[in-house]
Formats: C-alpha cells, structure tokens, sequence
C-alpha cells in the first residue's frame, strides 16, 4: 500500500487550467491518465486543459500529446 492508498486518503477532482488547477473535491492526489499512477498534488506538474487529464512526468505528457495529435510527429 502506498501512502494515497491509506483510509483517509481520496482522489481529489480538478479543473485544470493554464498554469494553474482549481479543486473541485478535496483530495490527497490525482492519477495520471496514461499510467494511473497516483500523483500527490503537491507534486502535480503536468496536465492538459484541453483533455482535463494529470500526467505523471513530462515524457508521458509528450507521449500523449502525440497520440492525440499524431500530426506533431512530422518535421516541418
């Protein structure tokens, strides 16, 4: 078990906006929506406004950001 998986701990609901998320239900963490890892929100970094989804670390924000726009791959 691991330290968001105790009794009192919840998931927290976000809005996530630019450069910043608001809470919308009081939480300890949020999972990333690739790995779904749980994420602390003192550790939140990464996520997309468009989507609404946390990422974990910024190589699996990229990677979704690809699959979702796979026009990004290509060089100019």
């Amino acid at each position: 078990m691991n330290r968001f998986e105790g009794p009192g701990a919840r998931e927290a609901r976000l809005r996530y906006l630019d450069g910043d998320f608001q809470v919308a239900s009081p939480g300890a963490f949020v999972r990333c929506a690739v790995t779904g890892e749980s994420i602390p929100l003192d550790e939140l970094k990464y996520w997309s406004v468009a989507r609404q989804e946390a990422y974990v670390s910024a190589s699996v924000s990229l990677a979704r950001e690809l699959e979702a726009n796979p026009h990004l791959r290509r060089r100019g």
